[in-house]
């Protein structure tokens, strides 16, 4: 068989090679993205779906125009996520107060409390493309220069979001340019846990999120 095939040893090795090589590719190429939102229903979310968060024409959205938001709420998954790349789009409106939002990570819901702890993603209020630390550090991690963070940003309009985790380091992308690359130098935080959409409190504002999805990473050494 293999005189007639015209393969020796080093042309099977060849072949072996180049089939193992095409499924390490192929695997690579076949890790798909996972919407977070069906666009219908709050299916994998927690929070208060009565009174702050509605979804209308597959969009979820918080906040009224004319109506002002008192204090800070989230809408969390029920999953808890670690190291992953996290896509979604989010559009911030507001006339009045402290107009701001963001997308929490690696975060925890505080108990008996409305806020959650763990890192933002910022976006408003001047913060677009920061990190933040909500509710532990309380503090800004790291922020864009003013030149970057005018290029990245689209006021009024749909921004395209990127966050991704990767052990400590974390960076953030706005409409395709990179606001943040951060490495946590503190031990010890968690490294895992779920994501939130937040709507600022203190404000009158309305705040819109779609096309959420999410590339969940191999735990980084």
């Amino acid at each position: 068989m293999r005189g007639r095939l015209g393969l020796g040893r080093c042309g099977a090795v060849l072949v072996v090679s180049m089939v193992f090589m095409a499924g390490i590719v192929s695997a690579a190429a076949g890790r798909a993205e996972t919407p977070l939102f069906d666009g219908r229903t709050f299916a994998g979310w927690e929070g208060d779906t009565a009174g702050v968060w509605r979804i209308e024409d597959g969009v979820i959205v918080a906040g009224k125009p004319g109506r002002k938001q008192d204090k800070n709420d989230f809408l969390c998954t029920t999953k808890r996520y670690g190291d992953f790349d996290l896509r979604l789009k989010i559009r911030l409106t507001g006339t009045e107060g402290f107009v701001n939002s963001g997308i929490q990570f690696r975060s925890e819901r505080i108990p008996n409390d409305h806020e959650v702890i763990g890192y933002q993603a910022d976006f408003g209020a001047g913060h677009d493309g920061a990190l933040y630390d909500e509710s532990r550090r309380k503090r800004m991690l790291a922020k864009p220069t003013p030149e970057v963070a005018k290029q990245a940003l689209r006021a009024g309009e749909w921004n395209d979001y990127r966050i991704r985790a990767e052990g400590p380091r974390i960076q953030l992308w706005l409409n395709g340019v990179q606001t943040v690359d951060y490495t946590e130098p503190e031990a010890g935080l968690p490294a895992s846990g779920v994501i939130a959409l937040q709507i600022h409190g203190n404000a009158v504002s309305e705040v819109r999120f779609k096309d959420i999805v999410i590339d969940e990473l191999p735990a980084a050494r």
